[in-house]
């Protein structure tokens, strides 16, 4: 599953981030982010949190420091370009928040086809007539997010 959105972030999308993270890891689910700060940060931290594993798909070379909260990461040395890397690793994607980084990635997911989108805030993609465009699906909630990305697999007990 692939988390993405902004490095620059607002507190609401942070906090959002951080909790889509914990469900995730709740569910056992390895998660995949962009390796840099805000949403990537807090969803590693989310999936931290919960004892969970969480790679970063990093950018640059290796020389930047990652989030301390990264399981792992792999240095593309790719730029952007690593978005392809990400969201074609996923068998998901949640966006949360949105800048033209997290809509790259929306876009390469759904273009790839077969790859369920959620977006929990952040894009909402029209045609030229401003209707919707098929593929994303809309979250109002980070529960409602992760349910969507994981129909088959229920939340844990509580």
């Amino acid at each position: 599953m692939a988390v993405c959105g902004p490095a620059e972030a607002t507190p609401e999308e942070l906090a959002q981030a951080r909790r889509v993270g914990e469900l995730l890891a709740e569910r056992g689910v390895t998660v995949l982010c962009g390796g840099g700060g805000g949403v990537m940060a807090a969803v590693a931290a989310g999936v931290r949190d919960r004892a969970g594993l969480v790679i970063g798909v990093r950018p640059d070379g290796g020389t930047e420091p990652a989030p301390v909260e990264l399981s792992a990461s792999v240095v593309t040395n790719m730029g952007e370009a690593r978005n392809a890397i990400l969201v074609w690793s996923a068998d998901a994607v949640i966006a949360v928040g949105g800048s033209w980084g997290t809509l790259s990635e929306v876009a390469l997911a759904l273009w790839r086809g077969g790859i369920p989108v959620v977006v929990l805030g952040g894009w909402r993609v029209v045609d030229a007539h401003g209707v919707p465009v098929s593929g994303p699906v809309i979250a109002a909630t980070p529960e409602e997010a992760v349910r969507l990305a994981l129909p088959d697999r229920p939340a844990p007990e509580a």
